[in-house]
């Protein structure tokens, strides 16, 4: 290890003011002789190596290497080739690698020192540490290789607005080279109506805040506006003062193009949406197509819209006006109806959509007679939109027509929302038009019930009449006896179906006739059960009554009515059963009858549609007879008293049925 007693003579530590001034320099020194022996150092020389040289050390005490990280050998070191040169070396910049494995960029600048003779005898080496500043030239480089390969607008300014910095990405965004822009304001890229906000944002800057995310727009060198997402930071000295700003500015073109697309894609859905649940709440012809045509007028921002119906005349060139939306209707009765023109032509044969921008430089407008474009007085159209309705089966049922004075209103958005409505409309006209066919059809099926139900019960009644006459007269032990009264049971039974029919019919006219009166609701099950257990062999009937008595204010033959119908379903419908249970109870201010079977039971997607007229569950239609009118009677007979009818079933646990109807 070498001491202070090593220095050489030669060197200017042979003087202590010389000593102290060496020892205590910032910039590390040392000394070698000849053959490289370290001859003195000084404290900052010890620091920069990391350690102390020791005896064996020769013209260096570390181990360095070249920039490029390729190791230097001892003997090739700067302060080596010098001392056998003779000549004072370049400064070299080289690699200090201190034994915990740092590195330092340092500077050497080696001296060689001569005797009185000018023999070389040594030499003096100075080791600038320039770490710091290639790491902060490194950093520069690497700031500036960022801020030109940046996707974004990287610019700098003063805080009087002039710029002072300009990256490649700007140039493209805003037009502006950096040679044209450097050095002037930055109002150059505001457009004038938004010029308050740069006052804004210097008056942030100035109390070192930082501004992020602001959008907004900026002006090109062509004038045209951009959208723009700005991030703004202060600039500060290295005293901290805010000295300028930093202005990041995303171009978010695409960003805001994708927002208004997903905007109109939701509003395309909420119309779509609105429209279908306007016209699947109706069956009215004249009111889906209002409805349509008055939405998809507002949609499309339209001064007028039509809907024509295609109504072929014999000629096959006629349309009737439907409905209009946005004008009063004498703007368009005081002129003749379209006619199959060049322009109306690919609406009402289905072939395509008609979109124009300016319809009166279309070349297939004004081409005919007798008015030759829009005739005298007609609402004025410049832009125009004509979208074809076809049905199902490809027949074009008419055309949605919008108009504007003004050109360019309708855009594809429109074309393709209006044509989606279309779609919807066409499918509601084909099922109000096939309800309104259902209708007619069904009132005339009501009305030849009614009739044909009428007009039996008179032969059956005196049928009826007859077969009684003839039993009476028949003498006891006649063979023919049994056959007379077998003959009116069915007369009953026919008798039945007919009432019930009869019922049905005054049910859809709602004039089935109610008369009600106070009675015992217990007493009447009891009758009925006794009634239908005299009749029925195969099944016990089992009455569970709750209370002794429940006055009700009802009509009695229509409940009694009811109570032998579900009666006689429980039996008919559970073969293989031998019971039935009826309960009578008080729940609240209501009266509470049940009916249960031990039957098959009823699936859940049949229990709503079993009170349904004409309805009959599928599994057990086939095996027993009946019309599927008994249970649709019997709730529109106990909903007219204010009550209700239900029914809680288990497949292969038999039904239930309950109906309740309010006490006194």
């Amino acid at each position: 290890m070498i001491n202070q007693q090593d220095y050489n003579p030669s060197t200017p530590a042979d003087n202590p003011v010389d000593f102290l001034l060496f020892e205590n320099l910032p910039i590390a020194i040392y000394t070698c002789d000849k053959s490289g022996k370290i001859t003195s150092f000084n404290k900052a020389a010890e620091s920069l190596w990391g350690r102390i040289p020791e005896a064996g050390d020769k013209w260096t005490a570390s181990r360095i290497f070249t920039i490029t990280g390729e190791e230097v050998m001892p003997e090739n070191s700067p302060l080596a080739r010098t001392v056998a040169s003779g000549v004072r070396g370049n400064v070299d910049e080289i690699i200090v690698q201190r034994p915990n494995g740092d590195r330092l960029y340092v500077q050497s600048h080696p001296v060689p020192v001569f005797n009185a003779a000018g023999e070389v005898t040594g030499g003096i080496n100075t080791l600038i540490d320039v770490t710091e500043k290639r790491s902060s030239e490194n950093k520069q480089a690497m700031l500036a290789a960022i801020i030109e390969s940046s996707e974004d607008a990287i610019v700098s300014k003063t805080l009087e607005g002039i710029i002072t910095t300009w990256n490649h990405s700007a140039e493209r965004m805003f037009g502006y080279s950096e040679a044209e822009i450097v050095g002037r304001s930055i109002m150059t890229i505001i457009p004038d109506n938004r010029r308050q906000e740069e006052d804004l944002i210097i008056s942030k800057i100035k109390k070192g805040e930082k501004v992020e995310h602001y959008e907004t727009y900026r002006l090109t060198k062509y004038n045209t506006e951009i959208p723009v997402s700005l991030t703004i930071s202060p600039i500060k000295n290295k005293n901290g003062q805010v000295i300028g700003a930093s202005k990041i500015a995303r171009n978010i073109t695409k960003q805001k193009d994708a927002e208004e697309s997903l905007q109109r894609y939701a509003n395309n859905l909420e119309t779509l949406n609105t429209v279908n649940n306007m016209i699947s709440e109706h069956l009215d012809v004249q009111e889906i197509l209002q409805q349509v045509t008055d939405v998809t007028t507002q949609v499309t921002g339209a001064a007028f819209g039509a809907f024509f119906y295609n109504k072929v005349d014999e000629r096959g060139e006629s349309y009737m006006l439907y409905t209009l939306s946005g004008a009063p209707r004498e703007a368009f009765e005081k002129f003749s109806m379209p006619r199959n023109t060049a322009i109306f032509h690919p609406t009402f044969s289905g072939e395509a959509t008609v979109r124009s921008d300016d319809i009166t430089k279309d070349p297939r407008y004004g081409k005919s007679a007798p008015h030759y474009g829009q005739p005298k007085g007609h609402l004025p159209v410049v832009s125009y939109l004509a979208v074809p309705v076809i049905s199902k089966s490809g027949e074009v049922i008419g055309g949605l027509f919008y108009g504007h004075p003004q050109r360019g209103k309708f855009t594809v958005h429109h074309e393709h929302l209006i044509e989606s409505v279309a779609k919807q409309a066409a499918i509601a006209l084909e099922n109000a038009t096939l309800y309104e066919e259902i209708r007619k059809l069904n009132s005339k099926k009501d009305e030849f019930i009614g009739l044909a139900s009428h007009e039996l019960k008179t032969p059956v009644t005196s049928l009826s009449g007859y077969l009684q006459i003839i039993n009476r007269r028949l003498p006891e032990g006649d063979a023919n006896k049994s056959f007379i009264e077998k003959a009116l049971v069915q007369i009953n039974k026919l008798t039945g179906l007919i009432s019930d029919l009869l019922d049905v019919s005054k049910i859809e006219t709602g004039q089935l006739p109610l008369s009600f009166t106070q009675f015992d609701l217990v007493q009447l099950v009891n009758e009925v059960t006794e009634l239908i257990q005299y009749s029925a062999s195969t099944h016990v009937l089992r009455l569970n009554s709750t209370v002794d008595n429940l006055s009700v204010t009802a009509d009695r033959q229509r409940i009694e009515q009811v109570i032998i119908n579900l009666l006689s379903n429980a039996i008919k419908y559970s073969p293989g059963a031998s019971a039935v249970d009826i309960s009578v109870s008080a729940d609240g201010n209501k009266a509470l009858v049940s009916v249960r079977d031990f039957g098959p039971g009823i699936n859940k997607g049949q229990q709503e549609r079993i009170f349904t007229r004409f309805y009959r569950v599928e599994d057990m239609a086939v095996h027993i007879s009946g019309l599927g009118i008994g249970l649709f009677i019997s709730k529109e007979i106990i909903e007219r008293h204010n009550g209700r009818l239900w029914v809680e079933s288990e497949v292969d646990k038999g039904s239930v049925f309950f109906f309740e109807i309010p006490l006194d």
